[in-house]
């Protein structure tokens, strides 16, 4: 059986990076999939509900929160393999080969470490890790879609809690305007920033020389 494995939210400086895994025949997969950015939200929810209703059809997801993002002690090469780790272990089965979309700029070192956790988690697999293999491979791309869903909810979870945050990258400017009036109401960053980002450390950088009254 073919697992498919990708990630959504590596760069955003709020929230989670989401992984996620689907284990299914090819044929099980609804028509219309591919790489999750090429499709609109609406679209996005419809086939990531059609995946999860589906009896042939196994779906794994796996959440790094921002405090484990800021971790001195980690990178996020580390951090995308054990999140895709963590998602195919939960459907994988021995003999299945795993594609996942490489988190790292050497494709053989990524399938290598994702191989040798799905290993240690008692699972052994055939693991093809590509760049862009949400685009040439639909079962990756079921992956990215769920993922992508999963870290939009999560997001939309963020917005009711604090107000409107925009898509958590620093190159919205809602999600800037966001981050500054936070801190000049508070004083701190908010407990879902990446605080290690350096959107956030020049925002508190600037916040210790002034009263944020320029920004």
């Amino acid at each position: 059986m073919h697992v498919g494995v990708d990630e959504a939210g590596k760069g955003p400086v709020l929230g989670p990076m989401v992984a996620a895994a689907v284990r299914a025949d090819s044929n099980a997969l609804p028509e219309g999939i591919a790489d999750s950015k090429r499709l609109s939200p609406e679209r996005r929810a419809e086939l990531a509900a059609k995946l999860r209703e589906r009896d042939d059809v196994e779906v794994g997801v796996a959440f790094v929160e921002p405090e484990t993002i800021d971790d001195p002690e980690t990178d996020m090469n580390l951090l995308t393999v054990r999140a895709q780790v963590e998602a195919a272990a939960e459907v994988a089965v021995d003999a299945d080969e795993l594609v996942c979309d490489a988190g790292d700029v050497s494709e053989s070192r990524f399938g290598r470490r994702v191989r040798e956790g799905i290993a240690e988690a008692g699972v052994s697999v055939e693991v093809h890790a590509q760049h862009r293999a949400d685009d040439e491979h639909a079962i990756v791309g079921a992956a990215s879609i769920v993922a992508k869903v999963e870290r939009d909810r999560r997001v939309e979870a963020l917005a009711a809690e604090y107000g409107e945050v925009g898509s958590g990258y620093p190159s919205d400017g809602t999600t800037r305007k966001f981050l500054r009036e936070y801190v000049r109401e508070h004083g701190i960053l908010p407990d879902c920033a990446r605080k290690s980002w350096s959107t956030c450390a020049d925002l508190m950088a600037a916040h210790e020389q002034s009263s944020l009254g320029d920004f």
